[in-house]
């Protein structure tokens, strides 16, 4: 596609992908402007219109077809994703199993959610009869992250579809051909309806065509200030916007807790993809009393694990190369304003690798436990008792995810109620997320609105309200022919029933 816009000249035709580890070449893609979204967001909108006016069966049905062809190419986007990433090749296939699960859990439920329902009426509108129904919005942009290129936008791209919704993906200029493999499976395994997922690929100035294409939905996935960016955009058009902006994830470990259990979770909440998760460990506390204990356990479980791109690695490099200039700021503050380093230190940042990072004793204000390191680095401090302990953990602009260990899984519970997050885990890290029926999301710089679960299906619809008259009403208090002595006593009737309700 050609672009005659003014701009075009100046916009380069291709983008180079690289390896994250070592700086190779991956692919060409091409740099989609305004005209080539633009294309792209009618072309959706005309296929659309037949995926809606499918029945729920069939929509299910091509949408488990797609989920099976994921299923038997899951070697080869694993692959894509490892490449683009730079994370191990098990930790790529992991993430297309939980996009998986999640696929099929949408397809399998969107009709049991949002097909029409009855609702009860008042009183005063017996005569009526009440229904909701979920309609599609019809066209769903979606701008995807780089550090889970495949399952982080299918939780607003499966959904979407799911819902009856068409959808244009625009992939994190660092992963475009994570979403372009996924772009070219859905037609393949649904040709019928080829174009109903459409990638564009780009950087930020893509983003910003597909933010203006007209698109009924974006449902975006980045830092707090691009989002902001994005939604002034979304509010020109009063484009309905969702936003998953990351997280500062606390862990709240009791003084009964199973601290070998806490610290293999923490250490892979914190480290796993780099620490490179919205929703991975970045700060613990623990009660004073087993502070100490759960420190030794926490450095010697993350002191025989390593970064680098062969098979051994636990992990692989910061996929975001300036990333790596965060985290060793991070660190050397931290320890320049009194907290130890446990394990490595500023000097475990040897770019594009992060050695693992545990401090202790950070000063609450410091950026290590303020700001999104979104790297392989820990903070475990000391509080006096849980009251504390909730308090720190809800002192954050981000409110994201948690995690409780408690023995007592009644009162790790009672804990959990008490956090701020919108998802917590109560002994373990993360298990909220491989759970399809479980909607995912925060607030504050966290974002707002959910995906999966039966509200990320809803998150991609709008409700349509409607009555229907069974009978004429005793009496039509909606007509002016009405006699204002009968107003006045079905006023003074319905005054008296609920001063006594």
């Amino acid at each position: 596609m050609t672009d005659s816009t003014p701009d075009a000249a100046l916009r380069p035709a291709t983008f180079t992908t690289r390896s994250p580890a070592s700086g190779e070449p991956l692919a060409e893609h091409p740099v989609d402007g305004p005209e080539e979204v633009a294309r792209a967001v009618d072309r959706a909108r005309r296929v659309q219109a037949g995926w809606a006016a499918l029945p729920a069966a069939r929509r299910r049905d091509h949408l488990l077809r797609w989920k099976r062809a994921l299923a038997s190419d899951l070697d080869a986007v694993a692959r894509t994703v490892a490449a683009e990433t730079g994370k191990p090749a098990g930790d790529a296939a992991l993430e297309v199993v939980l996009t998986l699960e999640h696929l099929g859990w949408a397809a399998r439920n969107a009709d049991r959610v949002l097909r029409r329902r009855r609702v009860r009426t008042g009183l005063f509108t017996v005569h009526q009869r009440a229904s909701l129904v979920h309609r599609p919005l019809g066209v769903v942009g979606v701008i995807g992250p780089w550090n889970y290129p495949c399952y982080t936008p299918m939780g607003s791209v499966g959904y979407a579809l799911a819902a009856g919704n068409a959808v244009v993906l625009k992939p994190s200029e660092r992963t475009p051909g994570t979403g372009v493999l996924l772009a070219g499976l859905f037609d393949a395994a649904v040709p019928a309806h080829a174009g109903l997922l459409t990638t564009v690929t780009g950087a930020a100035a893509t983003g910003d065509a597909l933010a203006r294409a007209g698109v009924d939905k974006l449902a975006f996935t980045g830092s707090p200030g691009t989002a902001r960016k994005v939604m002034a955009v979304c509010a020109e058009t009063l484009t309905p916007f969702l936003a998953e902006c990351g997280g500062k994830d606390a862990v709240i470990v009791t003084a009964d807790a199973d601290l070998d259990a806490a610290a293999e979770a923490i250490v892979w909440g914190a480290l796993s993809n780099a620490g490179q998760t919205c929703a991975g460990v970045e700060r613990v506390y623990a009660m004073r009393e087993v502070h100490a204990d759960l420190c030794e356990r926490v450095v010697r479980r993350a002191g025989v694990l390593r970064p680098g791109a062969d098979g051994d690695a636990a992990y692989g490099p910061m996929t975001l190369p300036g990333q790596t200039r965060t985290v060793e700021r991070h660190v050397s503050q931290a320890v320049a304003s009194g907290a130890r380093a446990l394990l490595g230190g500023p000097e475990s940042v040897r770019a594009p690798y992060v050695a693992p990072v545990v401090l202790a004793d950070v000063p609450e204000d410091a950026a290590a436990l303020t700001e999104e390191t979104f790297g392989p680095v820990v903070a475990v401090n000391a509080v006096a008792d849980v009251d504390e302990a909730v308090a720190r953990a809800n002192d954050s602009r981000y409110a994201l995810g948690a995690a409780v260990f408690c023995r007592n899984r009644r009162a790790g519970t009672a804990i959990a109620a008490r956090l701020r997050a919108g998802a917590v885990s109560v002994n373990s890290v993360l298990g909220f997320a491989a759970v399809p029926a479980l909607p995912f999301g925060g607030s504050g710089d966290s974002g707002f609105g959910r995906i999966h679960g039966a509200e990320g299906l809803r998150a991609f619809t709008a409700v349509q309200s409607t009555t229907v008259q069974r009978f004429a009403p005793p009496v039509a208090l909606t007509s002016f022919e009405v006699p204002a002595a009968t107003r006045e006593r079905a006023v003074r009737l319905a005054r008296s029933l609920h001063l006594r309700r």
